[in-house]
């Protein structure tokens, strides 16, 4: 099993921004306010559309057949287009299978903007049959397909009204639900310079993803409860061999 479990934090973006309204000139406080201001005025919340996120931080889970592991890609000075660069050279190095909650919707329309934004190249992400026959049966893009695992895609049935929250699934599994930022503390984190802090976050997010994929491989029966609590406790001893605060809080809300 080669999984890649992913997970982005996103700021606005303000370049952007300055160049779909013709903000040239103004500060960045200014400018986040007068799109915030704009998207208010439109849907009535300060969600941005996607094609305005800007990528602060990807995450991942990785498992293979020899280890398990959990990090935050590239390092704190890396800008956005080393961060993008970094997830698709890993989809296309490896081929592993990418699981996601919501991903569909959020995490992957924005990493497929940036990539087009800072022209990086993906073909093996974008693949769909054309040069491997194998890919027009399996790819990343099809929904139904299960390259990418979309979990909350899967366990809804497709149906947006059964959609739940990440938090609230992991709190109903027992695993630490209330270490995660919302988008307005992520933006508050990165203007107070904690971009340290925005990636823990975004680590510890994707941790839940993971153990919830955990739970869903049990439930389909590709993990027998053996295997399932192995893979369990794989993760419990990689968190408290790394030692880093936020891996053993996480560590230790879990087995509360």
């Amino acid at each position: 099993m080669n999984v890649f479990v992913f997970c982005i934090e996103t700021i606005p973006d303000l370049d952007g921004g300055r160049r779909l309204y013709g903000l040239d000139g103004l500060s960045d406080k200014e400018v986040a306010n007068i799109i915030f201001h704009k998207r208010r005025q439109e849907t009535g919340n300060e969600f941005l559309p996607l094609h305005l996120h800007r990528i602060v931080a990807i995450s991942a889970a990785v498992h293979t057949r020899e280890q398990f592991s959990v990090c935050s890609l590239g390092n704190e000075n890396a800008d956005e287009a080393e961060l993008v660069k970094c997830f698709f050279s890993d989809v296309s190095k490896h081929t592993p299978t990418i699981v996601s909650w919501n991903g569909r919707a959020f995490d992957l329309p924005i990493l497929q903007y940036r990539a087009l934004i800072h022209g990086v190249q993906a073909p093996r992400y974008w693949e769909v049959g054309d040069d491997d026959d194998n890919f027009s049966r399996n790819n990343y893009l099809d929904r139904h397909h299960t390259r990418h695992t979309d979990l909350m895609d899967v366990m809804s049935g497709y149906e947006s009204q059964a959609v739940a929250p990440l938090e609230q699934i992991a709190a109903l599994l027992g695993l630490p639900a209330k270490m995660g930022l919302s988008s307005a503390m992520v933006w508050e984190r990165f203007q107070a310079g904690d971009l340290a802090g925005i990636r823990n976050n975004c680590e510890t997010d994707v941790l839940n993803i993971y153990l919830v994929y955990l739970r869903f491989e049990f439930i389909r029966g590709h993990l027998n409860p053996s295997d399932y609590s192995a893979e369990c406790d794989r993760v419990r001893k990689t968190l408290g061999d790394e030692a880093k605060p936020h891996l053993l809080e996480y560590l230790q809300a879990w087995k509360s």
